[in-house]
């Protein structure tokens, strides 16, 4: 994680989301934005390269969360997932944020990374994807938002998403490995759709985030080569 892309505007404090249970667990899902559907494909295209192929949701609570793929290429040597349904419902931003209320989540896998045959849905290779579908969900469960630098632990306290998988959370930063122009979908109905990296997380690195602040987070990463292209075996930075 570069230090000096976008860091001075970080908020000072925790930026960790915690929630209550829902009361009413399933409510179906919202109908589609089609002009956010073509912009988010035609985006994903231009940005990162041909649309492999799309995974799509068969039952979907609240919103329905598609995923983009986009597969290994000599200019990008990785996969590229991209959500698209994250924005078909406005999250519940803050005046005082001035951030856009729709948002969709990306993230980067290794091109050794098993996203096809029947391994795929196997926990060790499907979690990240799994990562990505609940946190896009999350601001519409329970009535909030997600932007940058804000932290997502999984369970409190947090634990590891796998047996074996040490990483227990998502730190919500900006792209790294793409044009500026990347970070903002526009549609032609008006609608700017902010595209978020997740970053997942140590225990140790979303500790420190609780403790100290986002600062104090983005100062550890930076002594790491972090972006939003996941390393399985990356260490912690704290």
């Amino acid at each position: 994680m570069v230090r000096g892309m976008g860091s001075s505007d970080a908020p000072q404090g925790s930026g960790v989301l915690r929630h209550a249970p829902r009361d009413q667990q399933w409510v179906p899902a919202a109908e589609p934005d089609p002009y956010a559907v073509e912009a988010i494909g035609q985006h994903v295209t231009h940005h990162f390269g041909p649309i492999s192929y799309v995974w799509h949701e068969l039952a979907s609570d609240l919103v329905r969360i598609d995923i983009h793929v986009v597969t290994p290429t000599a200019e990008r040597p990785f996969y590229t997932l991209v959500t698209d349904g994250m924005s078909d419902l406005a999250m519940s931003v803050p005046a005082e944020a001035n951030d856009s209320p729709y948002a969709e989540l990306m993230l980067c896998l290794p091109a050794d990374w098993e996203l096809s045959g029947d391994t795929f849905r196997e926990d060790r290779n499907y979690w990240p994807i799994g990562l990505l579908k609940s946190i896009a969900r999350l601001p519409h469960e329970y009535n909030t938002w997600i932007g940058l630098w804000h932290s997502v632990p999984n369970g409190d306290p947090p634990s590891p998403y796998l047996p074996g998988v040490p990483f227990a959370g998502a730190l919500v930063a900006p792209m790294l490995r793409c044009d500026p122009s990347a970070h903002v979908i526009k549609t032609e109905s008006g609608k700017d759709i902010s595209l978020l990296a997740l970053v997942p997380l140590h225990p140790a690195e979303v500790a420190l985030k609780v403790r100290s602040g986002t600062d104090a987070l983005l100062d550890a990463l930076a002594t790491v080569e972090i972006s939003e292209l996941f390393s399985p075996t990356r260490p912690s930075a704290v």
